[in-house]
């Protein structure tokens, strides 16, 4: 961290700094060196969140203690183990365990439905046996604004304890380089430490939402409209280059000349090649969740989105699509991407669904010689 001299003009990183985190350090920083961390799921994005904070924290934090995680299947917890070390990271044997050790607990889970699970059972807990230290729940998915004030009532309501929503921004790139954009709502002092403990460990700068619990996922799931939206456009322009004989290729070479912005770029390419693979990015599942969230929102703020009602039209036809070939053993992917939304553009305009090279709208001039 960057040290800024009393009363002198800010350097470039005191500048960058203030930029990032948005706050002063933790009036305590001691206790910022002694907590001990936990981490709840180990998802796609979970995952390398967890080893990113692991490696930060082995490397930056003295004493260090390792990070204690949890994840559903064990053997994800085994391979992040396998890979850093028991000196970085330790296993719990359940999830009440990792809320009863740790000093700040983070949650990165795949539906609203099992996070409300997770977070009842560690109240419970909590409630049996009321801990004597301060507690700080931070949960980083994408969740329905309301659940979070759920949540947050019930955390709040149990001494020493509070909760900070913290849902991040990036896909799995950003999140292996650590390069996450992170919002945080809720209590201040929670988000200091939180703040601290996150960048540079596994992002690149927090936004502050403020005090209410639920403005962080209400910004979240605008922020993942305008990636939803922007993928829709994509898949027409593609669809529309294919029918016209212009070919896709062409609009993706356009793409990287007048939009290279590493969400065109990224989703660009993997609908340009047919990369549908939904075990290397985000799953076609969580685009509909989020899909019908923001719908959900919309419909109660009167602010309509028809770009993401078209959007969650397409998600709902290629997974579809993807279930009639796993019912007939014929699909390439055993998980879709959320890109692979195209194949509903596709098949709306008479292509084929998963492979562009199966057009049927005119041949481009350079194959017709």
């Amino acid at each position: 961290m960057a040290e800024l001299k009393p009363g002198g003009p800010l350097s470039s990183a005191g500048l960058r700094l203030v930029q990032e985190l948005p706050y002063s350090r933790p009036a305590t920083p001691g206790y910022h060196t002694q907590v001990r961390v936990g981490w709840i799921g180990l998802g796609a994005m979970g995952y390398l969140m967890a080893r990113n904070l692991a490696n930060h924290r082995a490397t930056h934090v003295e004493p260090h203690r390792p990070l204690l995680v949890w994840n559903r299947t064990r053997q994800k917890g085994e391979k992040l183990l396998h890979e850093l070390g028991g000196g970085k990271v330790a296993i719990a044997q359940a999830v009440v365990d990792v809320a009863t050790t740790c000093d700040i607990v983070f949650t990165s889970l795949s539906s609203d439905d099992v996070i409300r699970s997770v977070y009842e059972e560690i109240a419970a807990a909590f409630q049996a046996q009321p801990p004597a230290t301060r507690k700080i729940l931070v949960d980083t998915s994408t969740i329905y604004p309301r659940l979070a004030g759920e949540i947050d009532a019930l955390v709040s309501a149990i001494p020493h304890c509070s909760f900070v929503t913290a849902p991040i921004f990036g896909p799995p790139a950003m999140a292996e380089n650590a390069t996450l954009i992170i919002a945080l709502s809720g209590d201040y002092r929670s988000k200091k430490e939180v703040a601290f403990t996150v960048v540079p460990a596994i992002g690149r700068r927090v936004i502050d939402l403020g005090g209410n619990i639920e403005k962080a996922p209400t910004f979240k799931l605008i922020g993942n409209s305008l990636i939803l939206g922007s993928l829709e456009l994509i898949a027409e322009a593609y669809t529309m280059a294919e029918k016209s004989g212009i070919g896709q290729d062409v609009v993706y070479t356009y793409i990287k000349e007048m939009f290279p912005a590493p969400l065109w770029l990224s989703y660009g390419d993997k609908m340009l090649h047919d990369k549908f693979d939904g075990t290397e990015g985000f799953s076609i599942d969580g685009g509909v969740k989020d899909a019908t969230h923001i719908r959900r929102l919309s419909s109660e703020l009167n602010s309509p989105m028809p770009a993401i009602d078209t959007a969650h039209h397409h998600l709902l036809t290629a997974r579809a699509l993807h279930a009639a070939q796993e019912r007939t053993g014929t699909t390439s992917f055993p998980v879709l991407d959320w890109s692979a939304l195209i194949a509903g553009t596709r098949v709306a305009a008479g292509l084929d669904a998963f492979e562009s090279g199966k057009q049927s709208g005119p041949v481009p001039e350079s194959e017709s010689e």
